[in-house]
């Protein structure tokens, strides 16, 4: 008898939404993984695939091994190719753990791997970019949780000094008053594995142009789970979409106990359809190629008229 072949990979989950892609993988219970590439993040580094390796910085939403199980090998990865040291964004609690782990690896592989950790409790925040900061809040799960908001921080001129010549300007700025003030534009938000709660009601998580959102259970018979748990049902995202202004939510995190087309129909049927164009899901391969070809081919037409 002819053996079947082993079981394979899932294929990276992909969106495109200019100028950002958002891209990993996310299954509940086995890796969660989600690149940024413009933004230089991972949150969460599930078992560090190869694409995690490109982002200095891993903002890690907690230590659940499916989020963290690949930590020390993006760092060794990071130095061994020579791409400079990793960063580790994490809850405070873990900083000392995260320590330990590594000053393991050196009793294991008898070398030193080089690796930066930066620690955060609800309000740090750390400039990945230029004017680009990563912000970090209190979520809830079963263990202490980090959710993050990416915020671009715009200089503005003052609405009373607006037309004012530039010598002008100068002369205030000289007096000692201030002329400009900093303007915040959320841009993304994360949130980690989490109860519904108040951290869904914040600014640069509302206003976020994408929010990043787990939705572990679909099926109507698994909400006991999501509470037990700490983790979000497909119910509580009907309530949150008439909250959010964002232009895009992403679902991840799925339980692969419910298959990827019921979970599917699911969302269709539960979303109200005013929502329905917002709500995307990472691991929908399916659907997320059909619309990357549609924006593909939209990007053709619109260069072939110029």
């Amino acid at each position: 008898m002819i053996p079947s072949e082993p079981p394979r990979q899932p294929q990276t989950g992909f969106l495109f939404f200019p100028p950002y892609r958002i891209q990993g993988y996310s299954i509940a219970g086995e890796e969660t993984c989600i690149q940024v590439p413009e933004l230089d993040v991972c949150f969460d580094v599930g078992r560090c695939p190869r694409l995690a390796l490109t982002s200095p910085f891993i903002a890690l939403s907690h230590g659940h091994m499916d989020h963290a199980a690949g930590l020390s090998y993006y760092f060794s990865q990071r130095h061994f190719q020579g791409m400079g040291v990793g960063t580790v964004i994490c809850h405070r609690s873990l900083e000392q753990p995260i320590h330990r782990l590594m000053e393991a690896w050196v009793d294991i592989e008898a070398q030193r791997t080089p690796y930066k950790v930066r620690s955060m409790v609800n309000g740090d925040e750390l400039e990945i970019k230029n004017h680009i900061f990563l912000r970090a809040f209190d979520t809830d799960h079963t263990v202490p949780s980090l959710g993050y908001g990416i915020v671009e921080k715009r200089s503005k001129l003052r609405p009373e000094f607006a037309g004012l010549p530039q010598e002008k300007l100068l002369e205030i700025k000289q007096g000692g008053t201030e002329i400009t003030y900093v303007m915040e534009v959320p841009l993304v938000a994360y949130m980690g594995d989490t109860s519904p709660g108040r951290h869904f009601r914040r600014e640069d998580v509302r206003k976020a142009k994408i929010l990043i959102c787990e939705c572990t259970f679909t099926e109507p018979d698994h909400k006991d789970r999501a509470r037990v748990g700490k983790h979000l049902h497909l119910d509580h995202l009907v309530t949150l979409l008439d909250e959010v202004e964002c232009e895009n939510v992403v679902l991840v995190h799925l339980s692969r106990r419910t298959h990827m087309g019921q979970a599917r129909k699911q969302i269709d049927e539960t979303i109200p359809e005013e929502h329905r164009h917002r709500v995307h899901v990472l691991m929908d391969g399916r659907t997320n190629r059909a619309r990357y070809q549609q924006q593909v081919e939209r990007a053709e037409a619109e260069e072939a008229k110029s």
